[in-house]
């Protein structure tokens, strides 16, 4: 069988399936969900197996350190999937939800009901944590779920699948609506992409690279999860102690991550007095500085930066410095080079905040608290599909209701058009 006819022939079985997944009541898929946790757990031994084997092609193809920490599987982070498809159990169920009804002139009575998109591909890289959590909240939500995961992972995700899918079997959600694409080449995803009659939407998850390839070439709709150029303004009148401890956080605590700090602009009015203690802090904490010619004057064994490093995600130890000339420069900057993601401002001054906050096109803005809390569990919406850039539809952590679209259904009693 060629390469197309089996992903068509996947995309068809997901498409039946996603309309029996329509009609299984919400406790049953609750079940399937908690089955699929303790299969997790059970099958520790086997995932830690099955990802060494990327490791260790990983270390042959020699990956960057933060690529390797997104592979790693250890019992910690089978633990933390597990939990999260727990916690997505807990959650509200979208589906059926009113959203509003209203009464006709002439009789008709109109709802508005939350229902599921239908068959959701996810496109992703690197993290095999994504199999589980995307499979929990597709489930949950009443979608068929197409997983087609990156070479580097192909391993851990083949294991983490082949536990959920075993999972499904003593309950009543189709089997066929947990589906993985196994080829890990480009051709597969060219493949998926033309099968706009039987995928409802496209969610990619990874590099740029992937994600422009994937909006370039989609037949389906998109909904880009793109790339976190993220951004701390300290403003004139912040809290030069808040100040450091956000910046310190939001670029070191996890660097390889869309939500980490790649930015970091300062105003000129504090400039002098807040840069040589932060770098001090970012230094010791083994970052690498990049950093314009107003905080090279200032603070030494500073590298250069160049108009490449403002747009750049570096997913490592690695930050690019500005100093800027009050708030409306900061927010130019980051409207310029960032990726509508998550940008903070640290201030006490209520009125530069609210301007921040109204100025910045971002997903997520913050007032005086980390980039780091851009995250589906911090939240509180369990896990999350991603991070979406887009506007359209959602925007942000995506979880069980970025999920959903609606419907409208509507009552009469013999109501015809005049």
């Amino acid at each position: 069988m060629s390469l197309s006819v089996r992903i068509l022939k996947t995309a068809q079985a997901a498409k039946k399936a996603s309309h029996q997944l329509a009609s299984v009541p919400a406790k049953e898929r609750d079940r399937a969900l908690r089955l699929m946790a303790r299969a997790i757990l059970a099958g520790r031994s086997y995932l830690i197996k099955e990802n060494s084997r990327d490791l260790a092609a990983a270390g042959r193809a020699g990956y960057a350190k933060a690529l390797i920490d997104r592979l790693t599987l250890t019992p910690r982070i089978i633990q933390g999937m597990a939990d999260s498809v727990r916690a997505t159990v807990r959650l509200k169920d979208p589906i059926g939800e009113d959203l509003g009804t209203f009464k006709r002139p002439n009789g008709l009575l109109i709802k508005k009901i939350r229902v599921p998109l239908g068959v959701v591909g996810i496109i992703y890289e690197s993290r095999p944590n994504v199999t589980s959590d995307c499979a929990a909240l597709c489930l949950k939500s009443g979608n068929a779920v197409l997983l087609k995961g990156g070479k580097e992972a192909v391993h851990s995700n083949k294991a983490i699948f082949k536990v959920l899918k075993d999972a499904l079997s003593s309950t009543s959600v189709p089997p066929q609506a947990l589906q993985m694409i196994d080829p890990v080449d480009r051709r597969a995803v060219q493949e998926l992409l033309k099968l706009e009659q039987y995928v409802d939407v496209i969610v990619p998850r990874g590099g740029e690279e992937l994600i422009r390839f994937v909006a370039e070439n989609s037949r389906i709709p998109v909904i880009k999860h793109f790339k976190g150029v993220c951004h701390v303004y300290v403003a004139a009148r912040a809290d030069l102690q808040m100040a450091r401890r956000i910046v310190l956080n939001a670029k070191v605590q996890k660097p390889g991550v869309c939500n980490a700090m790649e930015t970091l602009l300062v105003d000129k009015a504090v400039a002098k007095k807040f840069l040589p203690a932060a770098l001090a802090d970012l230094k010791k904490a083994g970052c690498e500085l990049r950093g314009d010619a107003a905080t090279r004057a200032m603070v030494r064994g500073i590298k250069t930066a160049t108009q490449k490093d403002w747009s750049t995600e570096y997913l490592d130890l690695i930050l690019s410095v500005k100093v800027v000339d009050g708030l409306q420069e900061a927010v130019d900057h980051i409207n310029t080079y960032g990726s509508r993601h998550s940008d903070a401002i640290v201030t006490s001054d209520k009125a530069q905040a609210k301007q921040f906050l109204e100025g910045v096109d971002s997903a997520c803005v913050y007032v005086n608290a980390s980039t780091r809390f851009t995250d589906g569990y911090e939240f509180g919406f369990g896990a999350e599909v991603g991070i979406s850039t887009d506007k359209l539809h959602v925007r942000g952590p995506m979880a069980l209701e970025g999920l959903t679209s609606y419907q409208y259904q509507i009552y009469g009693q013999g109501q015809i058009r005049t």
